[in-house]
């Protein structure tokens, strides 16, 4: 059985040169085996703003690495080196607006200045990438969603979505914890036989 491969890239140039300690692929790790009642693998890369050296890091995580899911953290404003967006879209093949749409649909849930955010998600191949926000509770509540006081779902984050997409992009099959995020699928969407 393929194990369900995830790429992390965090996106900081002081993190990168270890002026500061990257709080990114800490958070997303920590998430996901909260998340994922699947077994997965990650494979992690800590880089600079650079939009070159995203592009080629993505480019091999997808088709040396052999990721299914790509998540990245920073560099998804406005500033003149926030360039995560720009590197995903030149190496996407099929861009999914609906996911930049829910991040900050939940952001906004939070703060106004969600509004300035470029996070977008697209396809490369087979293997769906989303950018994320780069500090760690505004990775969870993008992942997650927004919750009442009773812990229900308010506004679905982005992750709910996920193990779906990566069954069309014939991915190895995601289960979630549903307490953390409860995963959608269609009735028709039955998971496969031999997995």
């Amino acid at each position: 059985m393929t194990v369900l491969k995830i790429g992390l890239v965090a996106t900081s140039d002081r993190a990168s040169q270890g002026v500061y300690r990257d709080q990114g692929i800490p958070a997303l790790e920590a998430w996901l085996a909260q998340a994922l009642s699947t077994p997965f693998e990650t494979v992690s890369r800590l880089i600079a703003d650079d939009q070159a050296e995203i592009e080629a890091t993505l480019i091999e995580l997808v088709d040396a690495q052999g990721c299914h899911l790509v998540l990245t953290t920073g560099g998804t404003g406005p500033a003149p080196r926030d360039v995560t967006p720009d590197a995903t879209l030149a190496v996407a093949s099929r861009v999914m607006p609906g996911f930049g749409e829910q991040m900050r649909q939940v952001s906004l849930h939070f703060v106004p200045t969600a509004l300035l955010s470029r996070q977008v998600g697209a396809i490369r191949g087979s293997c769906l990438i989303l950018n994320l926000p780069g500090q760690p509770r505004s990775i969870k509540e993008t992942l997650e969603g927004v919750k009442d006081a009773a812990g229900a779902t308010v506004i679905p984050g982005v992750f709910a979505a996920v193990p779906y997409c990566l069954q069309l992009l014939g991915a190895p099959h995601v289960d979630t914890h549903a307490q953390v995020v409860a995963s959608f699928r269609p009735k028709s969407a039955s998971a496969p036989k031999d997995q």
